[in-house]
């Protein structure tokens, strides 16, 4: 089974690529049907009908959720995401209120982010979604009793572009030099620009970094977010740990594992994160792909109802191939910029 999984992470060789500015039209709202491929038997043979057999982590034996509503399609949009490092894995109840964050500034500061899609007034849309994360800090603090102090890192998404010493008092730097000219998860994918064809649109210019703060590109290939406030619900709390244990199993006999202090290029970065919603459909996995090593993210396949059982064929399929195991039961929804599809 492992010679298997091998062989599908070898198929996946980055691709160089470089930016260009334009963005986008309204990207296109796929149909009733879901915008990730399914896996299917007749193509991916009979191991993706089969959830892990050798899987040993068990959920609590009280671990209840809704297994009756209908999931895809079901989440709010957001056009950029942003998370913040910690070094903790729980939080207050809404992140924004923890005193002297950077999620503080960010939740209730007057700097907002301005780029992304306009809404229509009746959505809920997120121009950014904001998660505090488990990250460890960018630098040893230098004084725990001034928060200002203390520089952290954030990890912008979709671009993968991790930011350093950001501080509270920086946040509107960090929003306007960073995350405004960001790209989002509706602008269309970098694509290769070529020296021959002179119609092809020169790429952007590089952001002009402030004096502080520090970018940096991310350097995963694929990104696994868990949902692991227990202030919010105990059962996110019960299953990021195993669940991240469970996919590490899986991960590390493909050279792929990468644990908080592993810069290696390529791999999957494995990160707790705070409240995403739908805590009730416990346990929420969030898995952002690359396109190509250097690239952005291409697509974010949002997950729920995610069992340890579950995480071989997740590694499998969803993170090395897109592709999403029974998503009827697991798929809440997501982009694919590729295609510019999102599911709200």
């Amino acid at each position: 089974m492992a010679q298997h999984l091998r062989n599908f992470a070898a198929r996946f060789t980055p691709a160089s690529s470089r930016r260009v500015s334009p963005e986008p039209d309204n990207a296109k709202q796929p149909p009733a049907d879901r915008i990730f491929p399914e896996t299917d038997p007749a193509i991916d043979g009979e191991d993706c009908l089969h959830d892990c057999d050798s899987c040993t982590v068990k959920y609590p034996s009280r671990f209840s959720i809704d297994e009756e509503d209908q999931l895809y399609a079901r989440v709010d949009g957001w056009d950029t995401h942003l998370l913040v490092a910690t070094g903790k894995d729980d939080w207050v109840r809404d992140v924004a209120d923890e005193k002297g964050s950077i999620m503080e500034a960010i939740g209730k500061g007057e700097a907002k982010p301005t780029n992304g899609t306009p809404r229509s007034s009746n959505r809920r849309d997120k121009k950014m979604m904001l998660s505090a994360s488990n990250m460890p800090f960018s630098n040893t603090p230098q004084s725990a009793s001034d928060p200002d102090a203390i520089p952290s890192t954030v990890l912008l998404l979709p671009s993968f572009t991790y930011i350093d010493n950001v501080t509270p008092t920086l946040v509107p730097d960090l929003i306007s030099t960073f995350i405004n000219p960001s790209s989002t998860n509706m602008s269309p994918l970098n694509s290769t620009v070529s020296e021959s064809n002179p119609s092809t649109p020169p790429p952007s210019p590089d952001i002009t970094p402030s004096i502080s703060l520090s970018p940096r590109p991310c350097p995963h290939r694929y990104l696994i977010l868990l949902c692991s406030q227990r202030t919010r619900d105990a059962r996110c709390g019960q299953s990021a740990p195993l669940l991240r244990r469970e996919f590490e199993r899986h991960l590390r006999p493909l050279g792929l594992y990468r644990d908080l202090y592993d810069e290696r290029p390529g791999g999957v970065g494995i990160y707790f994160i705070s409240h995403v919603g739908g805590h009730r459909y416990s346990a929420n996995v969030m898995v952002y792909r690359r396109h190509g090593d250097g690239g952005e993210a291409a697509q974010c396949i949002w997950l729920a109802r995610v069992r340890p059982e579950n995480c071989e064929n997740i590694v499998r399929y969803t993170v090395l191939q897109g592709k999403v195991v029974n998503p009827e039961r697991h798929l809440r929804g997501g982009f694919d910029r590729s295609r510019r599809l999102v599911s709200w």
